[in-house]
């Protein structure tokens, strides 16, 4: 039986191991401790479509501790995980993730535990759902010699702003503990249609998660089936037909500020899934005094304590220049 390990070494024996006939049982060592099945799965699978590792996972294929198991079931130290034979290819999938320069992905903070960016509008976190490659895999790109590099948390593809990738294991549990525990701290600027009515406001509607019938992930206010969800509105101005806002989260949904507002009766400005189509079509139009074609939705401020170190951060991502530019153009009309 294999233990995991974070060598070179080790992922080259299991991968040679999941080309072979023969089930393959690992036991899990401190570097795969908490980790997901099918992040290690891809691991030591790569160029194995993630769609046949969902599927044998599913199938009960892949066992822990000799049970079935799903794909997002967290691995844990000593665990002995069953790997059916994977036929494996060697050779090189043509097409590969472009790296990433920095000036397409300011890096905000680094160290040697966590590297810090402001993701753009239009990046996906993660390939997946239609999309090849994502943040995650084009930096690793653009790092070849970097050993480990994990998203910490996720942003919507069109949501821009601060995102925190871990550089260790050790940062990435302690990263996760923390935000379950409520202890990192997220701000978000946001445009929204409609005149805002209170300074402050605090949305606690449950939220539920649901796929429609063409496989689209979407989500709704439930108050039986959904999950406890807390966001804190606060005006910054108002601007007539629509409202600039700051937005604090209390948990972290899918979809979470986005769902609320349009509960509240404020899309988002060019929120393609929850939003007002037709105001969004004459936005990005001009409308509102200049071309405006992305959600408006933008990660601002994050403040926790380092995972490893300990150290206060206040890490913060300024407007990007499209919505900067939106903002400035509505205080000149309103002036």
């Amino acid at each position: 039986m294999s233990t995991l390990g974070n060598t070179p070494a080790f992922i080259d024996s299991a991968r040679a191991q999941a080309r072979s006939d023969a089930v393959v049982w690992v036991k899990i060592g401190p570097d795969a401790d908490g980790q997901r099945l099918d992040n290690f799965l891809f691991r030591i699978a790569k160029g194995v479509p993630k769609s046949h590792l969902y599927r044998i996972v599913r199938a009960g294929e892949v066992r822990i501790n000799k049970k079935r198991a799903s794909v997002d079931t967290r691995l844990t130290l000593g665990d002995e995980l069953r790997v059916p034979p994977i036929r494996v290819t060697d050779k090189p999938k043509k097409e590969v993730a472009r790296p990433i320069s920095a000036d397409d992905l300011p890096i905000l903070y680094e160290d040697e535990h966590l590297l810090v960016v402001d993701k753009p509008a239009g990046l996906a976190a993660h390939g997946g759902s239609g999309v090849s490659f994502g943040l995650i895999e084009r930096v690793r790109a653009a790092r070849p010699n970097q050993p480990y590099l994990e998203l910490a948390h996720r942003l919507d593809r069109e949501t821009s702003g601060v995102m925190i990738l871990a550089k260790t294991r050790k940062a990435l549990v302690r990263l996760h503990e923390m935000m379950r525990e409520g202890e990192v701290h997220k701000s978000y600027r946001t445009l929204v249609l409609g005149d805002w009515v209170n300074d402050r406001q605090h949305v606690k509607a449950p939220l539920h998660k649901y796929v429609t019938a063409s496989g689209e992930r979407r989500v709704c206010v439930d108050p039986e089936h959904g999950l406890p969800s807390h966001t804190i509105f606060q005006l910054i101005e108002r601007f007539g037909s629509v409202s600039y806002l700051n937005v604090d989260l209390k948990t972290g949904r899918t979809h979470q500020i986005r769902v609320h507002a349009q509960y509240c009766g404020h899309p988002l400005v060019g929120d393609e899934k929850y939003g007002d189509f037709e105001a969004n079509k004459a936005i990005a139009k001009g409308s509102l005094g200049v071309p405006f074609k992305r959600m408006f939705l933008h990660a601002h401020h994050l403040s926790f304590k380092h995972p490893v170190t300990g150290a206060a951060m206040e890490i913060t991502a300024p407007l990007p220049a499209e919505c900067a530019d939106l903002i400035a153009c509505l205080k000149a009309r309103k002036d």
